[in-house]
């Protein structure tokens, strides 16, 4: 459901009837009279329908989080609020950018068109950025040649499978996050397609090794071993972000959870 157009049809159709109503037929009812059905629902829902309209087009925009590829940062449940506009004004629907205003930078939890089918949302962490060559080789994230930092702190229990992960810190940018790392699983990709720039990466029994093209962007998931992402279906144009993710407002299985995002 494309709920960006839906919510624009709405605008045009009650702006419409609101303009209408005001310009003239407001005029010829008595203050007495009753208002029709089409200004009662249609007209007087204008006001509203416009500020959610441009409130999610241009500011913020809710999103639940659906899988466990964010965790320990981000967990099955969590509503998050995504800024819109710290990467550019971009017109709703077609998603084109008018205004820029801040590029992606590593380290950013960013929401984004899934480059395989553009009708659905994802979420994951900004690796690597245009002209970055990035490495995930055995188990170890290297941008640039140079390892990114991390450090093992406590294991982390996965509570609705009951088994642990390994956690470290890591350190992207001026961005200091967790991540998991299952010691069972195995160093290569599976199930890598036939993306956009294909061969631009070079994958072994290690993992993978690619150079981000220019307008695009290489996104992994905290859960790294858990997380189908930029390793598996290639890298996400500039074209297709949707905006920072920055705020959890809710989560209804935990209340602690809500502002604990960072």
């Amino acid at each position: 459901m494309n709920f960006a157009l839906i919510l624009l049809v709405l605008t045009v159709i009650t702006g419409i009837l609101y303009a209408v109503d005001i310009l003239k037929f407001r005029k010829l009812r008595a203050a007495s009279d009753k208002q029709p059905p089409w200004v009662e629902w249609g007209a007087d829902f204008f006001p509203v329908i416009l500020i959610v309209f441009v409130l999610r087009s241009f500011l913020f925009e809710p999103f639940k989080i659906p899988s466990g590829s964010m965790i320990p940062t981000l967990l099955v449940g969590d509503f998050i609020l995504v800024n819109k506009y710290t990467y550019g004004i971009r017109l709703p629907v077609i998603n084109t950018k008018i205004i820029d205003i801040n590029q992606p930078q590593r380290g950013d939890v960013m929401v984004f068109r899934y480059p395989e089918d553009p009708s659905l949302d994802y979420i994951k962490r900004v690796v690597g950025l245009p002209g970055d060559t990035v490495a995930y080789q055995n188990k170890q994230l290297s941008i640039n040649g140079k390892p990114v930092e991390m450090k093992r702190i406590g294991d982390y229990l996965h509570s609705e499978r009951l088994y642990y992960s390994e956690q470290y810190t890591e350190m992207l940018g001026e961005v200091e996050h967790r991540i998991l790392n299952d010691t069972d699983a195995p160093d290569f990709v599976p199930g890598v397609s036939a993306f956009p720039y294909r061969e631009n990466c070079t994958y072994n029994a290690s993992g993978v090794i690619c150079k981000v093209p220019d307008g695009h962007y290489f996104m992994m998931g905290d859960n790294r071993d858990n997380s189908r992402d930029s390793r598996a279906w290639g890298f996400v144009p500039e074209a297709n972000i949707v905006g920072k993710a920055f705020f959890i407002w809710l989560n209804f299985s935990d209340f602690s959870r809500i502002g604990a995002f960072r």
